[in-house]
């Protein structure tokens, strides 16, 4: 990895007239601007499906594979007349500096339902036979887990017995009953991921990579789980034995309980590994590089008993790491990733990802935490991606506000020689990640904009009002962005 430089910005924050952002116009626009202001990278949040129901977290889903059908591009699907040119978007009054999701999952899902029944009357549409075929390994399971929802209302593990332990017959029963909302599912995600791979695309040829992330677990109702309950602890009644987390922390002093089932590690191993490969596989197919959420729980991970309300109660419990690397190794010689080594971390984990040569993760927001931080600037290597803040902290000038001690304020002003206020804060800790000896600065676009609270995208441990900040158009058009771009220029991060 050459020095570079990139912004971090999820997708659903980008502007639309559809209440969330899309892979359509908007997309190509901030790309281009990416292009402009010399960058090589622009990272993104999961593409996964979210819900209402779990805090709409791109990190709990209810499938390891398909994709978001809240990001599906009305715009696009008008150019490739699958909606009426006379469709009125202007009727969609929604809220352009949030995303109210309630509002928006019932107008597209009547939006891609519309799109649905033009496809049917054209019965032609170019490809969509192709990339059914092509995955069928996770897409033939998941529209029939997703057309079962809409029949019962219920997470899969409530359903009938049959159904919910997958007797044969009584699956091929509702595949015939239920063809036509199987095919809706299929349909979208063909949708989603045509839209996905031209934006790709696009990137690509222009030189700009994007770096996608994995998250580590996925939901309890989710496909994955229906489908391969042996490689998850539950019980005969396909409910968690343990569900994951992690012991207290900086986010949480009580630590965060997740909620969703843990791996059964030596099923995995029996399997060698299959379901993992193929999602990481799966994954890449997506993005140019690959941040490993939760990397720690790759050699050990926090098991809680699932009467547990939180996670302090939780222990350790290693996994076949080495033969789980072993196989990533010979799968991905190149080892395309960057390891997310926050929280809890033990020397077992630092020993692996150097073992691995994958770059690891620095965080300038806690870096003044102590007077030896491995965060601060001067403590970095060239292997690795300094980041000012992520989606799970507060922006810095929200930190510098709220959460920062007078201690940390001190260490941060004898650092930079001089006091810092709200107004500076932000700009210095971009010069503190762009002339870092690490190969790759990541800054997000909120820290850019220097924003407070307001504008953070995740608080961990909170269901409610996460993931649902976005840009504006006047945002989009900042000066303070040919700022960013001198930075890149003068600490040797321009994209040539």
């Amino acid at each position: 990895m050459r020095r570079a430089s990139g912004i971090l910005l999820h997708i659903t924050s980008l502007p639309s007239n559809f209440g969330i952002g899309d892979l359509g116009k908007w997309a190509y626009k901030f790309s281009n601007l990416l292009l402009e202001i010399k960058q090589s990278y622009w990272q993104i949040l999961p593409l996964n499906p979210t819900s209402i129901e779990h805090g709409n977290s791109p990190y709990f889903s209810n499938s390891g594979f398909a994709g978001n059908p809240l990001l599906i591009s009305p715009d696009l699907l008008i150019n490739e007349k699958l909606l009426p040119n006379s469709f009125d978007k202007k009727s969609i009054n929604l809220p352009s500096k949030y995303v109210d999701y309630k509002a928006v999952s019932k107008i597209k899902g009547m939006i891609l339902m519309k799109a649905y029944k033009f496809f049917k009357d054209r019965k032609d549409y170019n490809g969509f036979e192709k990339f059914s075929i092509e995955n069928s390994k996770w897409l033939d399971d998941y529209a029939l887990y997703k057309a079962l929802k809409r029949k019962f209302n219920k997470p899969w593990y409530l359903w009938p017995s049959d159904l919910r332990d997958r007797d044969k017959s009584a699956l091929n029963e509702e595949r015939k009953a239920l063809k036509d909302f199987i095919d809706f599912e299929k349909f979208t995600q063909f949708l989603f991921f045509k839209q996905w791979f031209s934006l790709k695309k696009y990137c690509n040829e222009k030189g700009l990579k994007i770096i996608g992330d994995i998250p580590f677990y996925v939901s309890h109702d989710s496909a994955d789980v229906w489908v391969n309950p042996e490689i998850f602890k539950l019980d005969k009644n396909k409910m968690p034995l343990f569900l994951s987390g992690v012991p207290p922390d900086y986010f949480s002093n009580k630590g965060q309980l997740w909620g969703t089932p843990v791996y059964n590690w030596d099923e995995l191993e029996r399997r060698n590994f299959e379901w993992w490969i193929e999602r990481i596989k799966h994954n890449l197919k997506l993005f140019d590089l690959l941040r490993l959420d939760h990397f720690r729980g790759f050699l050990a991970y926090w098991e809680v008993p699932a009467y547990c309300d939180t996670a302090e109660k939780g222990k350790w419990i290693k996994t076949p790491s080495e033969e789980f690397f072993s196989k990533l190794i010979k799968q991905f010689p190149n080892l395309p990733f960057i390891a997310e080594d926050l929280g809890f971390i033990t020397l077992d984990v630092e020993e692996a990802i150097s073992k691995l040569g994958i770059p690891n993760m620095k965080v300038l927001l806690f870096a003044f935490s102590n007077s030896n931080s491995s965060h601060l600037p001067h403590n970095h290597s060239k292997n690795s991606v300094v980041f000012t803040s992520t989606h799970d902290t507060n922006t810095v000038k929200g930190w510098f506000l709220n959460e920062a001690t007078q201690e940390e304020k001190d260490r941060l002003f004898k650092y930079v020689g001089k006091k810092l206020s709200e107004r500076t804060v932000s700009w210095e800790f971009i010069r503190l990640s762009m002339i870092s000896v690490a190969n790759l600065s990541i800054t997000p676009m909120q820290d850019i904009l220097s924003l407070g609270s307001e504008a953070r995208m995740n608080k961990p441990s909170s269901l409610s009002n996460n993931w649902e900040w976005r840009l504006t158009i006047e945002q989009l058009i900042s000066n303070k962005l040919q700022r960013f771009k001198e930075l890149t220029e003068i600490f040797g991060r321009a994209k040539s």
